[in-house]
């Protein structure tokens, strides 16, 4: 089996390593089924090539595509840049690609879609999603409900359907929730990897980054817990199963 590339924005080592280990155990692969790049610590190397992977999984990450570059810290543009450079080999050649979160914003960006914070963005929690009649026939969302619960946590969104785009999933506070650009290459606004663990973890170590005041921490992780999100890793599951 050729190995899935994961690419990984996050600096934060703990929760990098805890986003990896999620996607493993939703995805159903062993960290030698894959090759692991974490871009704040390493580059894309020059003499990568795609196929040589089954498919690429773009991990979220604190950033925004939206914002201007000049407000931008260097490690983030540099961050961006890269996957951006690959955007065109994987959306050209309908390679499969899951974007979570972060890969939305940069999928949308890539295909000159609006991407900002103008609206649609969504508090730190879980989300009702809801199939698309488009999305009652992906592949990828084989065996899901029509509606299920999905956790979110963005400050900036896709604000319009980009070209050349079907819509698979919506959200009453952010009506594009997952995409399909071409047959393979996908990319969600919610987290599949993250489950009540996963988002504990990560309400933690971002407390300070603006998504919601420090104090209402425990409270969030408290309503985390009590969720119900056992259908949004089936999609990881799916990604890795057709492509494997």
């Amino acid at each position: 089996m050729k190995p899935f590339l994961i690419l990984q924005l996050r600096p934060e080592t703990e929760a990098s390593d805890d986003e990896y280990q999620a996607m493993l155990d939703k995805g159903g692969l062993a960290a030698s089924d894959t090759v692991r790049i974490r871009l704040d610590q390493e580059t894309i190397p020059t003499d990568l090539n795609l196929a040589d992977h089954a498919g690429v999984i773009v991990g979220g990450g604190p950033g925004c595509v939206s914002d201007p570059a000049a407000t931008k810290p260097a490690l983030e543009q540099r961050i961006e840049d890269e996957i951006f450079a690959l955007m065109p080999q994987i959306t050209e050649n309908d390679m499969p690609y899951l974007g979570c979160c972060y890969g939305i914003g940069i999928l949308a960006h890539h295909l000159k879609g609006n991407v900002s914070k103008q609206q649609y963005g969504e508090e730190v929690g879980a989300v009702e999603c809801t199939m698309t009649d488009a999305g009652s026939t992906d592949p990828l969302l084989k065996g899901l409900p029509d509606t299920f619960m999905a956790f979110v946590g963005h400050k900036e969104a896709v604000q319009e359907l980009p070209p050349g785009c079907s819509h698979l999933l919506a959200s009453a506070p952010c009506p594009f929730q997952m995409i399909r650009y071409k047959d393979n290459v996908y990319a969600t606004q919610f987290h599949p990897e993250a489950d009540g663990a996963v988002f504990e973890a990560r309400i933690n170590i971002y407390k300070d980054r603006g998504y919601f005041p420090p104090d209402s921490a425990q409270q969030l992780i408290d309503r985390c817990h009590q969720q119900d999100v056992r259908f949004p890793g089936q999609i990881l599951k799916n990604f890795v199963d057709r492509y494997r």
